[in-house]
Protein backbone atom coordinates (compact mmCIF):
# COMPACT_ATOMS: atom_id res chain seq x y z
CA UNK A 1 0.00 0.00 0.00
CA UNK A 2 0.94 3.79 -0.37
CA UNK A 3 1.17 5.87 2.67
CA UNK A 4 2.92 8.90 3.81
CA UNK A 5 6.05 9.48 5.49
CA UNK A 6 9.29 11.73 6.59
CA UNK A 7 12.23 9.81 5.47
CA UNK A 8 15.70 10.70 6.96
CA UNK A 9 18.18 10.35 3.43
CA UNK A 10 20.96 10.84 4.65
CA UNK A 11 22.84 12.02 7.94
CA UNK A 12 24.19 14.26 9.76
CA UNK A 13 22.33 17.17 8.81
CA UNK A 14 22.93 20.36 11.06
CA UNK A 15 20.09 22.58 11.90
CA UNK A 16 18.00 25.09 11.40
CA UNK A 17 15.85 21.96 10.05
CA UNK A 18 14.01 24.15 9.07
CA UNK A 19 16.19 25.40 5.99
CA UNK A 20 18.29 22.00 5.79
CA UNK A 21 14.88 19.73 5.74
CA UNK A 22 16.69 16.47 6.96
CA UNK A 23 13.34 15.08 7.06
CA UNK A 24 11.49 14.76 3.21
CA UNK A 25 7.76 14.56 3.10
CA UNK A 26 7.08 11.64 0.75
CA UNK A 27 5.16 8.65 -0.48
CA UNK A 28 6.39 5.23 0.12
CA UNK A 29 5.65 1.63 -0.50
CA UNK A 30 4.52 -0.35 2.21
CA UNK A 31 4.75 -3.69 2.29
CA UNK A 32 1.74 -6.35 3.95
CA UNK A 33 2.57 -8.19 7.13
CA UNK A 34 4.17 -10.87 7.45
CA UNK A 35 2.69 -13.73 9.50
CA UNK A 36 4.34 -12.26 12.60
CA UNK A 37 3.40 -8.79 12.14
CA UNK A 38 0.78 -6.47 12.39
CA UNK A 39 -0.65 -3.57 10.30
CA UNK A 40 -1.04 -0.17 11.86
CA UNK A 41 -2.79 3.26 11.17
CA UNK A 42 -0.43 5.47 13.26
CA UNK A 43 -2.44 7.71 15.56
CA UNK A 44 0.49 9.75 17.04
CA UNK A 45 4.26 9.17 17.03
CA UNK A 46 6.23 11.36 19.32
CA UNK A 47 9.51 13.72 18.60
CA UNK A 48 12.41 12.50 20.65
CA UNK A 49 16.00 12.90 20.97
CA UNK A 50 16.65 9.68 19.94
CA UNK A 51 15.15 10.90 16.65
CA UNK A 52 17.41 13.89 16.66
CA UNK A 53 20.57 11.97 17.71
CA UNK A 54 20.49 10.24 14.37
CA UNK A 55 19.54 13.34 12.42
CA UNK A 56 22.51 15.23 13.63
CA UNK A 57 24.66 12.31 13.64
CA UNK A 58 25.52 11.77 17.60
CA UNK A 59 23.85 7.96 16.65
CA UNK A 60 24.72 6.84 13.32
CA UNK A 61 22.40 4.83 11.69
CA UNK A 62 21.56 3.15 8.26
CA UNK A 63 19.99 5.64 5.56
CA UNK A 64 17.55 5.96 4.12
CA UNK A 65 15.44 5.49 7.30
CA UNK A 66 11.97 6.69 8.63
CA UNK A 67 12.23 7.28 12.07
CA UNK A 68 10.26 7.73 15.00
CA UNK A 69 9.61 5.17 17.62
CA UNK A 70 7.28 6.62 20.26
CA UNK A 71 4.13 5.64 19.04
CA UNK A 72 0.36 4.67 19.15
CA UNK A 73 -2.42 3.51 16.58
CA UNK A 74 -5.06 1.17 15.38
CA UNK A 75 -4.82 -2.73 14.38
CA UNK A 76 -5.94 -2.76 10.72
CA UNK A 77 -4.44 -5.49 9.38
CA UNK A 78 -3.26 -8.73 11.03
CA UNK A 79 -0.63 -11.36 10.24
CA UNK A 80 -1.47 -15.34 9.23
CA UNK A 81 -0.26 -16.56 12.69
CA UNK A 82 -0.96 -13.91 14.98
CA UNK A 83 -4.42 -15.05 16.83
CA UNK A 84 -4.12 -12.50 20.27
CA UNK A 85 -5.20 -9.10 17.66
CA UNK A 86 -8.06 -8.07 16.32
CA UNK A 87 -8.94 -5.42 14.04
CA UNK A 88 -9.87 -2.19 15.93
CA UNK A 89 -7.41 -2.91 18.89
CA UNK A 90 -5.49 0.11 20.56
CA UNK A 91 -1.45 -0.48 20.81
CA UNK A 92 1.29 1.35 22.24
CA UNK A 93 4.55 0.76 20.38
CA UNK A 94 7.40 0.01 22.16
CA UNK A 95 10.78 0.58 20.50
CA UNK A 96 13.09 -1.97 22.11
CA UNK A 97 10.78 -5.57 20.28
CA UNK A 98 11.21 -8.74 22.83
CA UNK A 99 11.21 -11.89 21.58
CA UNK A 100 10.37 -13.72 25.07
CA UNK A 101 12.53 -16.76 24.23
CA UNK A 102 16.24 -14.96 24.61
CA UNK A 103 17.95 -15.23 27.89
CA UNK A 104 17.43 -11.60 29.01
CA UNK A 105 13.60 -12.31 27.84
CA UNK A 106 13.69 -15.10 29.85
CA UNK A 107 15.54 -13.15 33.48
CA UNK A 108 12.34 -10.69 32.78
CA UNK A 109 14.76 -8.35 31.57
CA UNK A 110 12.80 -7.77 28.02
CA UNK A 111 14.76 -4.10 27.25
CA UNK A 112 18.11 -6.54 26.70
CA UNK A 113 16.51 -8.76 24.29
CA UNK A 114 18.98 -9.84 21.96
CA UNK A 115 17.43 -10.67 18.89
CA UNK A 116 15.45 -7.04 19.13
CA UNK A 117 18.95 -5.42 19.54
CA UNK A 118 20.72 -6.87 16.89
CA UNK A 119 17.19 -6.15 14.57
CA UNK A 120 17.61 -2.88 15.85
CA UNK A 121 20.85 -2.27 14.86
CA UNK A 122 20.68 -2.89 11.07
CA UNK A 123 17.70 -1.20 10.95
CA UNK A 124 15.32 -4.20 9.76
CA UNK A 125 12.28 -5.80 11.37
CA UNK A 126 12.45 -8.72 13.83
CA UNK A 127 11.42 -11.52 11.01
CA UNK A 128 14.64 -9.46 8.77
CA UNK A 129 14.31 -7.36 5.78
CA UNK A 130 12.37 -4.37 5.08
CA UNK A 131 8.86 -3.28 4.94
CA UNK A 132 9.52 -0.35 3.02
CA UNK A 133 10.30 1.16 -0.35
CA UNK A 134 10.79 4.11 -2.02
CA UNK A 135 7.55 4.80 -4.52
CA UNK A 136 9.88 6.22 -6.76
CA UNK A 137 13.08 4.58 -6.91
CA UNK A 138 11.87 1.38 -4.92
CA UNK A 139 14.91 1.47 -2.65
CA UNK A 140 14.48 -0.07 0.70
CA UNK A 141 13.80 2.16 3.62
CA UNK A 142 15.16 1.18 6.97
CA UNK A 143 13.50 0.60 10.09
CA UNK A 144 13.81 2.58 13.35
CA UNK A 145 13.66 0.44 16.45
CA UNK A 146 10.81 -1.76 14.23
CA UNK A 147 8.74 1.08 14.10
CA UNK A 148 9.22 4.11 11.89
CA UNK A 149 6.35 5.87 13.25
CA UNK A 150 6.85 9.65 11.16
CA UNK A 151 4.32 7.70 8.76
CA UNK A 152 0.83 7.36 8.41
CA UNK A 153 0.33 3.51 8.54
CA UNK A 154 3.64 1.09 9.68
CA UNK A 155 3.82 -2.55 9.49
CA UNK A 156 5.34 -3.61 13.03
CA UNK A 157 6.25 -6.86 14.67
CA UNK A 158 3.53 -8.36 17.33
CA UNK A 159 6.73 -8.79 19.95
CA UNK A 160 6.84 -4.14 18.93
CA UNK A 161 3.16 -3.56 20.05
CA UNK A 162 1.34 -3.56 23.59
CA UNK A 163 -2.54 -3.63 23.52
CA UNK A 164 -4.09 -1.18 25.64
CA UNK A 165 -7.82 -0.74 26.95
CA UNK A 166 -7.83 3.05 27.08
CA UNK A 167 -10.19 4.17 24.50
CA UNK A 168 -10.76 7.16 26.81
CA UNK A 169 -6.90 8.18 26.68
CA UNK A 170 -6.28 10.72 23.17
CA UNK A 171 -3.48 8.52 20.77
CA UNK A 172 -1.38 11.99 21.45
CA UNK A 173 -0.95 11.21 24.99
CA UNK A 174 -0.94 7.42 24.53
CA UNK A 175 2.00 7.56 22.36
CA UNK A 176 4.20 8.63 25.23
CA UNK A 177 3.88 5.92 27.12
CA UNK A 178 5.79 4.15 24.65
CA UNK A 179 9.26 5.87 25.27
CA UNK A 180 9.07 9.01 27.95
CA UNK A 181 7.26 7.38 30.56
CA UNK A 182 8.79 3.55 30.34
CA UNK A 183 12.21 5.35 30.23
CA UNK A 184 11.76 8.05 32.41
CA UNK A 185 9.10 6.38 35.24
CA UNK A 186 10.97 3.06 34.92
CA UNK A 187 14.09 4.29 35.67
CA UNK A 188 12.76 5.13 39.11
CA UNK A 189 10.36 2.67 39.80
CA UNK A 190 12.08 -0.71 38.23
CA UNK A 191 15.67 0.27 37.86
CA UNK A 192 15.83 2.46 41.20
CA UNK A 193 13.43 0.48 43.20
CA UNK A 194 12.85 3.86 44.91
CA UNK A 195 10.43 3.84 47.94
CA UNK A 196 8.53 5.83 49.71
CA UNK A 197 10.10 8.25 52.24
CA UNK A 198 13.27 8.18 50.16
CA UNK A 199 14.77 10.77 48.31
CA UNK A 200 15.58 11.30 44.59
CA UNK A 201 17.09 13.76 42.34
CA UNK A 202 16.41 14.04 38.48
CA UNK A 203 19.73 15.24 36.12
CA UNK A 204 18.15 16.64 32.96
CA UNK A 205 14.67 17.81 32.64
CA UNK A 206 13.56 16.82 29.35
CA UNK A 207 9.99 14.71 28.52
CA UNK A 208 12.43 11.52 29.65
CA UNK A 209 13.90 13.62 32.73
CA UNK A 210 10.06 15.02 33.65
CA UNK A 211 8.37 11.78 33.59
CA UNK A 212 10.91 10.31 35.62
CA UNK A 213 9.86 13.02 38.12
CA UNK A 214 6.57 11.89 38.36
CA UNK A 215 8.15 8.26 38.69
CA UNK A 216 9.10 9.90 41.55
CA UNK A 217 6.02 11.45 42.90
CA UNK A 218 4.24 8.39 41.97
CA UNK A 219 6.86 6.02 44.00
CA UNK A 220 6.38 8.26 47.15
CA UNK A 221 9.54 9.87 46.84
CA UNK A 222 9.50 12.34 50.24
CA UNK A 223 12.70 14.67 48.67
CA UNK A 224 12.56 14.95 44.97
CA UNK A 225 15.54 17.50 43.42
CA UNK A 226 15.36 18.54 39.81
CA UNK A 227 18.00 19.84 37.73
CA UNK A 228 18.79 21.43 34.80
CA UNK A 229 20.09 24.70 32.90
CA UNK A 230 16.77 25.64 32.04
CA UNK A 231 14.64 28.11 34.22
CA UNK A 232 11.49 27.33 32.27
CA UNK A 233 11.42 23.41 32.51
CA UNK A 234 12.56 24.20 36.70
CA UNK A 235 9.45 26.08 36.75
CA UNK A 236 7.43 23.09 35.41
CA UNK A 237 9.36 20.33 37.64
CA UNK A 238 8.06 22.29 40.74
CA UNK A 239 4.38 22.59 39.08
CA UNK A 240 4.93 18.45 39.17
CA UNK A 241 6.43 17.95 41.99
CA UNK A 242 10.04 18.58 42.58
CA UNK A 243 10.98 19.58 46.04
CA UNK A 244 14.27 21.58 45.13
CA UNK A 245 15.26 22.62 41.92
CA UNK A 246 18.58 23.46 40.89
CA UNK A 247 20.24 25.82 37.99
CA UNK A 248 23.02 23.47 37.14
CA UNK A 249 24.93 26.16 35.70
CA UNK A 250 24.83 27.50 39.44
CA UNK A 251 27.86 27.98 41.22
CA UNK A 252 28.84 25.12 43.36
CA UNK A 253 25.29 23.31 42.82
CA UNK A 254 26.89 19.95 43.55
CA UNK A 255 28.06 21.55 47.43
CA UNK A 256 24.32 23.02 47.81
CA UNK A 257 22.50 20.04 46.70
CA UNK A 258 24.82 17.94 49.57
CA UNK A 259 24.14 19.75 52.09
CA UNK A 260 20.07 20.61 51.94
CA UNK A 261 19.87 17.02 51.34
CA UNK A 262 22.02 15.70 54.11
CA UNK A 263 24.75 13.96 52.49
CA UNK A 264 23.43 13.72 49.15
CA UNK A 265 20.12 11.90 47.62
CA UNK A 266 19.22 8.03 47.88
CA UNK A 267 18.98 8.05 44.02
CA UNK A 268 20.12 9.91 41.29
CA UNK A 269 18.78 9.78 38.06
CA UNK A 270 20.31 10.96 35.07
CA UNK A 271 18.62 11.50 31.76
CA UNK A 272 20.56 13.81 29.99
CA UNK A 273 22.87 11.99 27.94
CA UNK A 274 25.98 13.57 28.94
CA UNK A 275 28.70 12.51 30.43
CA UNK A 276 29.28 15.94 32.84
CA UNK A 277 25.23 15.12 33.50
CA UNK A 278 26.16 11.85 34.61
CA UNK A 279 29.32 13.13 36.71
CA UNK A 280 26.79 15.58 38.52
CA UNK A 281 24.21 12.63 39.44
CA UNK A 282 27.30 10.93 40.90
CA UNK A 283 28.54 13.53 43.01
CA UNK A 284 25.19 14.29 45.00
CA UNK A 285 24.34 10.81 45.36
CA UNK A 286 24.64 9.79 49.10
CA UNK A 287 27.05 6.96 50.87
CA UNK A 288 25.24 3.68 50.31
CA UNK A 289 23.11 5.38 47.45
CA UNK A 290 22.71 4.93 43.87
CA UNK A 291 23.09 6.71 40.52
CA UNK A 292 21.19 5.30 37.54
CA UNK A 293 21.91 6.45 33.60
CA UNK A 294 19.07 6.52 31.81
CA UNK A 295 20.42 9.16 29.18
CA UNK A 296 22.11 7.51 25.84
CA UNK A 297 24.89 9.71 25.55
CA UNK A 298 26.96 9.94 22.26
CA UNK A 299 29.27 6.75 21.62
CA UNK A 300 32.58 8.09 22.55
CA UNK A 301 31.49 9.60 26.18
CA UNK A 302 33.48 8.59 28.82
CA UNK A 303 33.19 9.51 32.72
CA UNK A 304 35.79 8.83 35.41
CA UNK A 305 34.52 7.29 38.97
CA UNK A 306 37.29 7.41 41.77
CA UNK A 307 37.51 3.74 42.25
CA UNK A 308 37.97 3.77 45.97
CA UNK A 309 34.17 5.52 46.36
CA UNK A 310 32.45 2.55 44.88
CA UNK A 311 34.14 -0.06 48.12
CA UNK A 312 34.53 2.60 50.98
CA UNK A 313 30.82 4.63 49.96
CA UNK A 314 29.53 1.29 48.92
CA UNK A 315 28.09 2.98 46.03
CA UNK A 316 25.99 1.58 42.90
CA UNK A 317 26.63 2.90 39.71
CA UNK A 318 23.62 1.20 37.03
CA UNK A 319 22.33 1.58 33.81
CA UNK A 320 18.55 2.09 32.90
CA UNK A 321 17.63 0.78 29.31
CA UNK A 322 13.66 2.01 28.09
CA UNK A 323 13.28 2.18 31.95
CA UNK A 324 14.02 -1.46 32.57
CA UNK A 325 10.25 -2.41 32.08
CA UNK A 326 8.66 -5.41 30.64
CA UNK A 327 6.43 -3.59 28.07
CA UNK A 328 3.48 -5.80 28.31
CA UNK A 329 3.33 -5.15 31.94
CA UNK A 330 4.51 -2.20 32.54
CA UNK A 331 2.83 0.05 29.48
CA UNK A 332 -0.91 -0.85 31.00
CA UNK A 333 -0.16 -0.53 34.37
CA UNK A 334 1.41 3.22 33.77
CA UNK A 335 -1.68 3.90 31.66
CA UNK A 336 -3.96 2.94 34.75
CA UNK A 337 -2.20 5.41 37.12
CA UNK A 338 -2.57 8.17 34.48
CA UNK A 339 -6.62 7.26 34.30
CA UNK A 340 -6.16 7.20 38.19
CA UNK A 341 -4.50 10.85 38.35
CA UNK A 342 -1.06 9.89 39.98
CA UNK A 343 0.92 9.93 36.49
CA UNK A 344 -0.12 13.37 34.49
CA UNK A 345 1.98 12.41 31.53
CA UNK A 346 -0.24 14.69 29.60
CA UNK A 347 1.37 17.57 31.54
CA UNK A 348 4.79 16.42 29.27
CA UNK A 349 3.01 17.30 25.75
CA UNK A 350 4.16 20.88 24.47
CA UNK A 351 2.63 20.89 21.13
CA UNK A 352 1.25 18.58 18.04
CA UNK A 353 2.34 18.66 14.65
CA UNK A 354 0.80 17.59 11.39
CA UNK A 355 4.01 15.63 9.59
CA UNK A 356 4.44 18.74 7.40
CA UNK A 357 5.57 20.55 10.66
CA UNK A 358 8.22 17.71 11.95
CA UNK A 359 11.16 19.60 10.88
CA UNK A 360 10.55 22.74 12.40
CA UNK A 361 9.53 20.70 15.68
CA UNK A 362 12.69 19.31 15.50
CA UNK A 363 14.48 22.82 15.31
CA UNK A 364 12.21 23.21 18.54
CA UNK A 365 13.70 20.31 20.23
CA UNK A 366 17.14 20.83 19.65
CA UNK A 367 16.65 24.54 21.06
CA UNK A 368 15.28 22.93 24.56
CA UNK A 369 12.16 24.60 23.53
CA UNK A 370 9.96 21.67 23.85
CA UNK A 371 9.26 19.15 26.15
CA UNK A 372 7.11 16.31 24.07
CA UNK A 373 5.94 17.12 20.71
CA UNK A 374 3.79 14.70 18.88
CA UNK A 375 2.97 14.34 15.35
CA UNK A 376 -0.99 13.90 14.47
CA UNK A 377 -2.33 12.34 11.92
CA UNK A 378 -5.89 13.69 11.72
CA UNK A 379 -6.18 17.53 10.86
CA UNK A 380 -9.47 17.69 12.99
CA UNK A 381 -7.59 16.26 16.08
CA UNK A 382 -4.90 18.74 15.76
CA UNK A 383 -7.44 21.67 15.35
CA UNK A 384 -9.20 20.10 18.79
CA UNK A 385 -5.94 20.31 20.55
CA UNK A 386 -5.00 23.76 19.34
CA UNK A 387 -8.09 24.90 20.43
CA UNK A 388 -8.09 23.20 23.59
CA UNK A 389 -4.51 24.52 24.30
CA UNK A 390 -5.67 27.97 23.08
CA UNK A 391 -8.47 28.08 25.67
CA UNK A 392 -6.22 26.91 28.48
CA UNK A 393 -4.32 29.75 27.43
CA UNK A 394 -6.36 32.33 27.38
CA UNK A 395 -8.02 31.06 30.94
CA UNK A 396 -4.40 31.29 32.89
CA UNK A 397 -4.36 35.06 31.86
Amino acid sequence: MKIRAAILKQSPVAPPFAETRPLAIEDVELDPPGPEELLVRIGATGLCHSDLSVINGDRPRQTPMILGHEAAGTVIGIGSAIRDFAIGDRVVMTFQPSCGHCLPCAEGRAALCIPGAEANGRGVMMAGGVRLHGARDHRDIHHHCGISGYADHAVVSRHSVVKVDAPDVPFAELALFGCAVQTGVGAVINTCRAQPGQSVAIVGLGGVGLAALLGAVAAGAIEIVAIDLSEQKLAIARELGATRVYNASGKDVIERVRADTRGGVDHAVEVAGAAPAFDLAYRITRRGGQTVSAGLAAPTAEFRIPAVNIVADERTVKGSYMGSCVPQRDIPRFINLYRAGKLPVDRLLTDVLSLDEINEGFDRLDRGEAIRQVVLFDPQEIALWRAKKDGMTKNDC
